[in-house]
């Protein structure tokens, strides 16, 4: 890619998407291009597939092979889309055709490049399944994209995009919306695509964790255009550009001890359509002097590695070792201070026991009956302390946001007991008392474009439920005025509506709405996932010394592990509707005592390519348990791949000619979970647990038999019957190993902070 422009016409002048962007990417490379949404990662990906409208005004050279693709008509592209160049989207399920099986969407992948029979077509797509890592592909093949899961979607996606054996993929997000586990395996299957296929990959993200982990080289876009390129190690650890430092200080890190302010990079973007004169950047960046705003610096060699970066002042950066800390003041002050008391002298906020919550499940239209039951919560104790926040963890469908539903509701469970603030729910006398309750528990949402009415402005959504609770006109003016100062928002975004507010000041107006009432408890239900990093973290920040000031308590729903590390006091980790394991967040992290936690901190990604390349990961419940290699050993072991090869043997578990001779069986796991309709006796767990392959048949019959309780942790004793579960480090495992007397070091190193 050589001097790449894509503007689009605008009612007050041309947008310019991408200027000047230039790249080169070898066979075997991968590529990411990282910056804030709006920076132009994907318009460059809509570029290179020819996918842009006719309206948008596209320049420079983008050459495949040496061959020029920009001027080609749609048919010259539709030739190589799919062929030698292909791309994974973001969102499947709105990629996908909903209205043809996944098998016929492959298969027409297949059979548009090839002149092949529909017959040889599909068993190739039923082989491509097999390859992704989807269990029972034949009876897959069949299935709409609605009767997949998220990661098998994309596993699909992927499926389709290598089925011609291109020579560049693009994956635009691949893993944006999945969960760690799911994530870890969509990602190893791109790097098996990759090195067995010789193919080129580009990668657009803002997760600088995947990044550090299948990246060679990095292109970090601000403002439309490339402000620093370099190998992978080069940026993490020596970057040169205020914004890759400020990126990468905002990233909470999984194997670091938690407590430390995230970088918040102050400002917004400037708008596409006017740029300000000098460095887009310098408007935020605490550096800037007065000759950043007289002219945009080039993008020029500043270290070994053919590294480049567009900022004047690099010099003095490598010379000093500026660090995230130095260079932005929101990452070194800020009070995050909490409650200095003992943490049983403190009182009990909220209160679950042995709640449950189970949905019957009816079958028919004029004669229903019932045929199952989906046990969303399956009898859960928690306990939320004043001032302390409580994360709640696991994958998609566990029953997190279910539980937060049966907490809000004021109501009584199915079964078991929820007390909030001393207050037991199922003996509230009436409507007035529930609706005093509910000015002390409030909630943060995860969209906060689909919570805030877009036909008010942010004036009266903050007032809204002052107005429900009788506050004065005059009250409520003042108290809006106050609100919006303490989440950082001026007073002329007032009148704005939630359109014309960025994600982060739309979730800062989602939480002054929620603390209009001086509520005690706030809900948080993953309410930074769709927020860019740099943004995540400056809510994060206003999230942590809003608790301090206000002495609040955060139950805190995510399945990012790293965050949690980060704002949590304690964690309990849900699987299936239960609770498998729970203590202080730094003894969980470290020593993690359920098989189920351990996968999720294994496969959660460490932003930093030197860790990701040295640690050891452990078994997770998709990899194979019966020795046999994975895709990924083929190459340490001397062999390499060529992507004009017949097709690989898929990575999952043994060899299809292995799994013929043996019926088809493979072990279960990835997205073939257990459904929440199923009640299985023993631990709902062992269906995917790698532990069970170091048991005798004693022992597994024990894990298909007997239910395990949530039991106490000690170094003397691995388990101890009777304790506070909610009060130690405590895990539902059978065979769970004693941890050490004294906590360690973090299991992995930590590295200067950038």
């Amino acid at each position: 890619m050589r001097d790449l422009h894509v503007s689009f016409p605008g009612e007050s002048g041309p947008v310019r998407a991408v200027r000047g962007l230039g790249f080169e990417l070898g066979a075997g490379e991968s590529l990411a291009i990282v910056g804030e949404s709006g920076s132009g990662k994907s318009a460059t990906a809509l570029a290179i597939m020819g996918l842009h409208p006719p309206a948008a005004a596209i320049t420079g050279s983008i050459a495949l092979h040496g061959e020029e693709l920009l001027g080609r008509d749609d048919r010259g592209m539709s030739s190589l889309r799919g062929a030698s160049m292909a791309m994974i989207f973001q969102d499947p399920l709105s990629a996908l055709t909903p209205v043809h099986s996944i098998g016929h969407q492959i298969v027409e992948a297949i059979r548009l490049h090839r002149d092949i029979g529909t017959a040889p077509a599909r068993a190739r797509a039923v082989e491509l399944l097999d390859l992704v890592g989807i269990a029972d592909p034949q009876r897959r093949v069949r299935a709409f994209p609605h009767e997949l899961s998220g990661g098998m979607r994309q596993r699909a996606m992927i499926a389709m995009a290598i089925a011609n054996e291109p020579d560049v993929l693009i994956a635009d997000e691949p893993t944006t919306a999945l969960d760690v586990t799911v994530q870890a395996q969509v990602l190893e299957v791109l790097e098996t695509a990759r090195r067995e296929s010789g193919a080129a990959l580009l990668i657009v993200t803002h997760d600088l964790g995947v990044v550090a982990g299948v990246a060679d080289r990095v292109t970090v876009m601000y403002a439309g255009r490339a402000i620093e390129q370099g190998n992978v190690d080069a940026i993490f650890h020596r970057p040169r550009m205020p914004y890759t430092i400020g990126l990468l200080g905002a990233v909470p890190r999984p194997d670091g001890a938690g407590g430390r302010t995230l970088t918040s990079i102050e400002g917004q973007p400037p708008p596409a359509n006017a740029p300000p004169p000098g460095c887009p950047f310098a408007p935020r960046c605490p550096l800037a002097k007065p000759p950043c705003r007289e002219r945009e610096p080039e993008l020029v060699p500043v270290g070994a590695d053919a590294q480049r970066a567009a900022c004047i002042r690099h010099e003095e950066i490598a010379a000093d070792g500026l660090t995230h800390a130095e260079i932005f003041p929101s990452a070194a002050t800020g009070d995050t201070s909490h409650d200095a008391r003992p943490r049983e002298r403190r009182p009990v906020v909220l209160e679950l026991e042995a709640v449950k919550r189970h949905y019957p499940l009816f079958e028919g239209t004029l004669f229903r009956r019932r045929v199952g039951t989906v046990r969303a919560v399956d009898g859960i104790d928690l306990e939320l302390r004043q001032g302390e926040t409580l994360g709640l963890v696991g994958e998609s469908g566990c029953g997190k946001s279910t539980t937060l539903l049966e907490i809000l509701s004021l109501r009584p469970p199915n079964a078991g007991r929820i007390s909030v603030l001393g207050i037991d729910v199922g003996e509230i006398p009436g409507r007035t008392a529930r609706k005093a309750l509910r000015r002390d528990l409030q909630v943060v949402f995860q969209d906060p474009m689909g919570s805030l009415d877009p036909r008010m402005a942010v004036f009266d959504l903050i007032a809204e439920p002052l107005g429900a609770f009788g506050t004065p006109p005059a009250e409520r003016a003042r108290r809006v005025e106050e609100l919006l100062d303490l989440v950082g928002l001026e007073p002329l975004h007032a009148e704005r509506y939630p359109r014309q507010l960025s994600g982060g000041q739309r979730q800062r107006v989602g939480i002054a709405r929620a603390l209009a009432l001086e509520p005690k408890v706030l809900l948080l239900d993953e309410p930074v996932s769709a927020l860019d990093v740099s943004i995540r973290a400056g809510v994060i920040n206003l999230l942590e010394r809003l608790r301090s000031t206000l002495d609040l308590s955060y139950l805190f729903v995510a399945h990012d592990l790293a965050l949690i590390r980060h704002v949590a006091d304690r964690v309990a980790v849900m699987y299936r509707g239960s609770i498998v394991e729970t203590g202080e967040v730094e003894r969980v992290y470290r020593h993690p005592a359920h098989p189920y936690t351990r996968a999720l901190l294994a496969a959660a990604p460490i932003p930093d390519p030197a860790l990701e390349r040295a640690r050891r990961r452990r078994l997770r419940e998709d990899d194979p348990i019966d020795g046999s290699p994975r895709i990924g050993d083929r190459r340490a072991n001397g062999e390499r791949g060529n992507h004009r090869q017949p097709p690989i043997e898929p990575s999952y578990g043994r060899s299809r000619g292995e799994r013929a001779a043996s019926g088809g069986a493979r072990p279960p796991g990835g997205d073939e979970r257990a459904s929440p309709m199923e009640s299985p006796s023993g631990c709902g767990y062992r269906t995917r647990c790698t532990k069970r392959t170091t048991l005798g048949e004693f022992e597994r019959r024990r894990c298909a038999e007997d239910t395990p309780r949530l039991l106490e942790l000690s170094a003397a004793s691995p388990a101890s019957p009777g304790a506070a579960a909610d009060t130690v480090h405590a895990s539902a495992c059978h065979f769970t190993e004693p941890p050490p007397a004294t906590p360690t070091r973090a299991a992995h190193p930590t590295t200067p902070d950038r």
